[in-house]
C-alpha cells in the first residue's frame, strides 16, 4: 500500500489516513488490514501541505499512540466532498469523516469499552476550552475523577454545535461509561443523548441544562441567583438612571435563567421609575468583541446617557468596560459579571467592574466527577432539587454562587483559585 492508496480523514491535530482503493472508499476490514499515519499536525484542511511526523509511517497500525491522542482530543475539520486531489487523495465531507472517525474509534479503543465500575471511563465534552473558565473546570474535574479511579477523555467543541455533536458521537462509539456535557447549544443534543441512552451510557448535563432530552442528572450553580446578584450589584452602585442589559449567548439556556434573576431584582426599580431599560441584547457565543460592539452602539444610541450595564458574564463585561473606557466612562458606569475570570477580578479591584459572581469551580468540578462515578457504580447521588428540561424533571445538584466585590475579592486567593501574585502582581501588597 502506498501513500496514494490512503484516504485522508481530517481530525485531531492532524490527518488520519485510512485505506482508499480505486477512487472509492474501502471498508474497514479489521485492525490487521488497516493502516494509518499522521500528516503535518497543523494541517487543518486537505489544501495544507503534508508531511509525516517522525513517529508515523504508512504502516503504522491503528493503535498508534498518535492516533489515540487524535481521537481523544481532536477536532474535526470539514473537507470538500467528491473532489480528488492531484496527489491521489480524495476529499471527503463531514458526514463521511464522522463515519470513519466513529469506526476507527471502535477499532482503536476496544479496551475502553465499558470499563469496570472500579475504573469508569468518562467523556467530558466542553463547549469551548478557549475560554478561561472552562480550562479551570477541566483541570479540577480530571484531577477529581482520577482520584476516584476514573479515566477522562476531554474534548472541546470550540463553540461549534456540529463539532460537539460529532465529538459526542465519537465518545459514544468508544463506549465510554458516562458523558459529562457542557452544551454549546442546549437545544440540539436530543438525538445524541438518545444514542447514548441506547448504548447504556449515562449523561450528565454540566453547568448548562440540555433541553428536551432524557439526561440522567444536572449539576450547576443557582443561575437565577447569579442574575439576582448581578442586578443587585449594579443597582447598589447606580440606584437611578438608564440601564442596558447585556445578555449572554442566545443558545445558552443559562443566559435566559440569569436574565430571569436579573429582572426579579430590577423590576421593582423599573416599576417605581427609578431606572429605565434603554436597551437589551443577547451576545452570540458570549463573545467579548461582540459585546464591545453592542455596548458601543448602545452608548451612541443614548448619547452616552447610560448609568448601569448589567452584563451576564465576565467576558461580556470586559467588552462593556472597553466600550465605556473609550468614552471616559469606565469606573463611572457600574458593570456586572460572573465567573471571576482573572481579568475581571483585577477590574473589580481597579473599580472598572462593580462585581463578579464567583462560582467555586473546584466544587462543581469535583462534585460532578463524583456524580459521574456514582452513576456508573449504581450508587445513589445526593440531589438537591429537580429542574424540568422540557422532557423530564431532571435530578439536579444546585450549588450556591458568591458575590465578589472589592470588599471580599480575596476569597479567590483563600480558595486557591488564584495566587496573591496573580491577583495583585508579583511582590505587590493588598491595596
Amino acid at each position: 500500500m502506498t501513500k496514494r492508496d490512503l484516504l485522508p480523514l481530517a481530525f485531531g491535530e492532524g490527518i488520519l489516513s485510512l485505506p482508499f482503493s480505486q477512487g472509492k472508499r474501502s471498508g474497514l476490514r479489521g485492525c490487521a488490514e488497516r493502516y494509518a499515519y499522521f500528516l503535518h499536525p497543523k494541517a487543518h484542511s486537505t489544501r495544507s501541505s503534508f508531511r509525516r511526523t517522525p513517529e508515523s509511517s504508512p504502516n503504522t497500525p491503528c493503535e498508534a499512540p498518535g492516533i489515540k491522542d487524535a481521537v481523544s482530543f481532536g477536532r474535526i475539520f470539514k473537507l470538500d466532498s467528491g473532489v480528488r486531489r492531484n496527489d491521489g487523495k480524495a476529499r471527503i465531507g463531514m458526514a463521511a469523516a464522522v463515519k470513519y472517525l466513529a469506526l476507527a474509534a471502535l477499532c482503536v479503543f476496544t479496551t475502553a469499552a465499558h470499563a469496570s465500575k472500579d475504573h469508569p471511563v468518562i467523556g467530558f465534552s466542553i463547549d469551548d476550552l478557549r475560554l478561561e473558565r472552562w480550562a479551570h473546570d477541566r483541570d479540577y474535574f480530571v484531577a477529581a475523577a482520577t482520584k476516584l479511579g476514573a479515566t477522562v477523555y476531554v474534548q472541546s467543541a470550540d463553540a461549534s454545535e456540529e463539532r460537539q455533536v460529532a465529538q459526542l458521537e465519537n465518545l459514544i462509539a468508544r463506549r465510554v461509561d458516562v458523558l459529562v456535557i457542557v452544551p454549546f447549544n442546549s437545544k440540539v443534543l436530543s438525538n445524541v443523548v438518545a444514542e447514548a441512552e441506547q448504548n447504556g451510557i449515562k449523561v450528565i448535563s454540566y453547568d448548562r441544562l440540555i433541553l428536551n432530552a432524557n439526561v440522567d442528572a444536572y449539576i450547576t450553580f443557582d443561575n437565577e441567583r447569579v442574575g439576582e446578584l448581578q442586578a443587585q450589584g449594579v443597582l447598589d452602585r447606580a440606584p437611578k438612571g438608564n440601564y442596558f442589559l447585556l445578555g449572554g449567548s442566545p443558545t445558552d439556556n443559562n443566559a435566559k435563567i440569569i436574565r430571569q434573576g436579573q429582572m426579579k431584582v430590577l423590576q421593582p426599580a423599573i416599576d417605581n421609575g427609578a431606572i429605565k431599560i434603554v436597551g437589551q441584547q443577547w451576545t452570540p457565543d458570549w463573545d467579548a468583541s461582540k459585546a464591545l460592539r453592542i455596548v458601543e452602539d448602545a452608548l451612541t444610541a443614548n448619547a452616552n446617557n447610560i448609568q448601569g450595564v448589567v452584563a451576564s458574564n465576565d467576558g461580556t463585561a470586559g467588552g462593556a468596560v472597553q466600550a465605556l473606557a473609550a468614552q471616559g466612562l469606565a469606573g463611572e458606569v457600574p458593570v456586572s459579571g460572573q465567573d471571576a475570570d482573572l481579568a475581571a477580578v483585577k477590574r473589580v479591584i481597579d473599580g472598572t467592574q462593580a462585581m463578579t459572581v464567583y462560582k467555586p469551580i473546584k466544587k462543581i468540578a469535583t462534585e460532578a466527577a463524583q456524580l459521574a462515578v456514582q452513576l456508573v457504580r449504581n450508587e445513589q447521588p445526593h440531589y438537591t432539587t429537580t429542574l424540568n428540561n422540557g422532557t423530564k424533571d431532571v435530578d439536579t445538584v444546585l450549588l450556591t454562587p458568591i458575590l465578589l466585590t472589592q470588599k471580599n475579592v480575596d476569597v479567590v486567593i483563600q480558595d486557591g483559585f488564584y495566587t496573591h501574585d496573580q491577583v495583585y502582581g508579583h511582590g505587590a501588597d493588598k491595596p
